[in-house]
């Protein structure tokens, strides 16, 4: 199955991936300078040692229902923007964001001012969740 036939809720981090010493600059940055920091899915995502097992846990647990199944496999993605950039080229994408393929077209599914008013995990995932109805999947 191509990715273009995959359903997918592509989550896109507002930094640029680049290995292990950009993995630590970023991790340290948002430790100490958290009102500096431009990612704010990073920032309630990903502790020190990586994504948050609550986080995580939400992510392999999500009950999508059936019917959205039925078509394709559902999956999620991470994505830091420049990998995004390379692989959708979206004009006027902006980050920290998600996006929804579906059927091969790519929708915006949280925009960057709804994933930056996030303060908590618990908010985001309230936010999937209300997005999976609205979009009704």
């Amino acid at each position: 199955m191509s990715d273009e036939e995959e359903t997918k809720l592509i989550f896109v981090y507002n930094a640029d991936s680049g290995g292990l010493f950009t993995g630590l600059k970023d991790t340290l940055h948002k430790t100490f300078r958290k009102s500096t920091y431009q990612c704010n899915l990073c920032q309630v995502t990903f502790g020190a040692f990586g994504m948050k097992k609550d986080w995580k846990n939400f992510v392999n647990n999500l009950d999508v229902p059936v019917e959205f199944k039925k078509k394709d496999k559902f999956k999620f993605e991470f994505l830091h923007k420049d990998e995004f950039n390379e692989k959708f080229k979206v004009e006027d994408a902006k980050f920290p964001s998600a996006y929804l393929l579906y059927s091969g077209t790519l929708r915006l599914f949280i925009s960057q001012k709804e994933m930056n008013s996030v303060k908590e995990i618990e908010e985001l995932k309230n936010i999937v969740i209300a997005k999976i109805e609205e979009f009704n999947l």
